[in-house]
């Protein structure tokens, strides 16, 4: 492996500027890295450089996230992402492609792939088979909107967070995750991060996707479409994190053709806390033969 640089360029999506990075060697077959909610494509640079030489490696920004527009007027939900996801593989022809996602990024691929099975070789998704919470809860038509309508009211008032200065930052970076290293958390302390006019730093991402859309398709719609995927998954999730203790059902059996693993020493961020061991898993997944479904 050598040491490559991406270069950044931008797509639209429902008229929103979005942006993405190409890692370049766009000959070999394509491989689609799909971040989660308030992060940034550059979370996967890790992972992109390792794989950089043997895939034309893709790493987006969603809208409200990193380099891309915020949504104005609107609202954040799992289909408007669907439709970005949608586009990027449109607008580059990547399809059929390989995809790895984190989180919010996997929920969406997840349904993308429901839609377009087609479209999708092999999949590895780090702890995105949780979808929106709410999706969970028989709460009544009326509770729900009300809710959405409070938290959507108390969000506008939030003002972006800010920091003195990008230390300040970094240190709240690492409190997040602890098994992050000094570089891992500056680097991505420094490419989430907006420098403000006062000289104090805030998070790239909108506050507003902290409040999700109050309504989408329910757990059923979504598992229904799991079900349509005949391609080969694999889900991953740590051994620390909340989904990966709190998980009572093997999340494999919703899909036709997926096996799941959880990693020792590990929590939400399964591919920074173990890079070297995930990296494993996923170039052994990905060379493996094509599996048929069970």
């Amino acid at each position: 492996m050598h040491s490559a640089t991406p270069t950044s360029h931008s797509y639209y999506s429902q008229r929103l500027r979005l942006h993405y990075l190409d890692w370049g060697n766009s000959d070999a077959p394509p491989l689609l890295l799909v971040h989660g909610n308030r992060d940034h494509c550059h979370n996967w640079d890790w992972v992109a450089q390792a794989l950089r030489d043997e895939y034309h490696v893709i790493a987006l920004d969603f809208r409200g996230h990193g380099d891309s527009q915020w949504v104005h007027g609107s609202t954040y939900n799992h289909t408007d992402y669907v439709y970005d996801l949608a586009q990027l593989i449109y607008q580059l022809k990547l399809a059929p492609l390989k995809i790895i996602a984190h989180s919010l990024g996997g929920s969406v691929a997840l349904r993308y792939a429901g839609v377009f099975p087609e479209n999708i070789e092999k999949m590895v998704i780090i702890e995105g088979t949780g979808g929106p919470a709410w999706a969970h809860q028989d709460v009544p038509v009326h509770e729900k909107m009300r809710a959405w309508i409070e938290s959507t009211r108390a969000v506008s008032g939030r003002l972006p967070k800010r920091y003195e200065a990008l230390e300040d930052a970094y240190q709240r970076m690492h409190n997040e995750n602890s098994h992050l290293t000094e570089d891992q958390a500056r680097h991505l302390t420094g490419h989430g991060s907006n420098q403000n006019e006062d000289g104090s730093y805030s998070w790239k991402f909108d506050n507003y996707s902290h409040v999700m859309a109050p309504f989408d398709i329910s757990l059923e719609q979504t598992r229904a479409l799991w079900k349509r995927i005949l391609s080969p998954l694999l889900l991953l999730s740590g051994s620390e994190s909340l989904f990966g203790q709190n998980t009572e059902t093997d999340p494999a059996e919703y899909f036709a053709n997926a096996s799941h693993i959880i990693l020792e020493n590990a929590g939400h961020w399964v591919h920074h806390d173990q890079l070297e061991q995930f990296l494993m898993l996923t170039q052994h997944f990905f060379c493996e033969p094509h599996s048929e479904p069970r």
